[in-house]
Order: C-alpha cells, then sequence, then structure tokens
C-alpha cells in the first residue's frame, strides 16, 4: 500500500521539526524557472522566521499544501504565488507555513542555495517581470523543458 501525499508531507514536516534537514521532490511547474518540477527538490528546514521572498512549504485555503514564494506578510496572513505562475495566489496564516525551502537540488545531487545574492536579485527581476512572463515561460516551456525531457528518453 502506497502512503498518500499527505501523509508523506507529513512525515517531512515531522522530521524539519525535529531538527532534521528533508530533501523533497518537487512536483508541478509552479516554480519555474527557479524549481523545475518533476526533476529538482527541495532542502527544507525548520523556519524560526519568514520574510517575503522566502519559498516555504505551506498549507493554504485549508485544504492543499504547496511550495511557494512568499508575496507578502501582513501581520498573521501570509500571500503565496508560485514563481511560474502569472496570476492567482494562495493564502495562509504563518503558522500554516510548515518549513523554509534552503536550497534547490538537482538531479545530480548539487544542492544551490535559494537565497544566494545573485538567486535574490533574480527572483526580484523575476516578479518585476511579472505582466510579461506568460511569453517568457511559453519560450522556455516550449525550448528548454522539451530539451530536457528528450535527454532522459
Amino acid at each position: 500500500m502506497y502512503a498518500s501525499d499527505n501523509e508523506i508531507i507529513g512525515n517531512a514536516i515531522k522530521f524539519v521539526n525535529e531538527g532534521m534537514l528533508v530533501t523533497f521532490p518537487v512536483k508541478g511547474y509552479s516554480m519555474l524557472p527557479f524549481i523545475i518540477g518533476d526533476r529538482d527538490s527541495v532542502d527544507l528546514v525548520r523556519p524560526d522566521s519568514v520574510t517575503v521572498g522566502h519559498v516555504v512549504l505551506a498549507w493554504v485555503e485549508n485544504c492543499r499544501y504547496v511550495v511557494h514564494r512568499i508575496i507578502e506578510i501582513d501581520g498573521d496572513n501570509v500571500t503565496l504565488m508560485g514563481d511560474g505562475n502569472i496570476r492567482g495566489t494562495e493564502h495562509c496564516r504563518l503558522s500554516d507555513v510548515a518549513a523554509l525551502a534552503v536550497n534547490v537540488v538537482s538531479p545530480d545531487g548539487r544542492h544551490k542555495p535559494l537565497y544566494s545574492a545573485g538567486r535574490m536579485r533574480a527572483s526580484r527581476l523575476w516578479w518585476r517581470l511579472l505582466p510579461v512572463r506568460r511569453w517568457i515561460l511559453a519560450v522556455y516551456r516550449r525550448t528548454y523543458l522539451k530539451m530536457m525531457t528528450r535527454g532522459r528518453k
């Protein structure tokens, strides 16, 4: 019998809360271009504090977990959005932020810090490109992701 996604996530959160670093696979393409779903993983740690710009694992809308970037914190209310999304946000409370992603783990096992100066500059620039991200992402999906898929066959 296979464990459900929520059971797997629950176990990962348990280990994170015990102070362990957990490498967690990411699904989907909502964090393009910084995290490629079904290829990359993220290293998760217990969040002592979070701020705008952090990538977190959070229980949103009282129904599901997402790994998305915090775009706003207003008191106890957190707004998240995937880097690969062009609209739509998720909402949760600070207490629903279960883990902080600190590294992107590539298929070859390299752990690349999410909060290096270069990556933070890139994510700020990417946020400013929101009005044109649709076209950039379309080109990215049609070229780079197709090349990667062909390379796996």
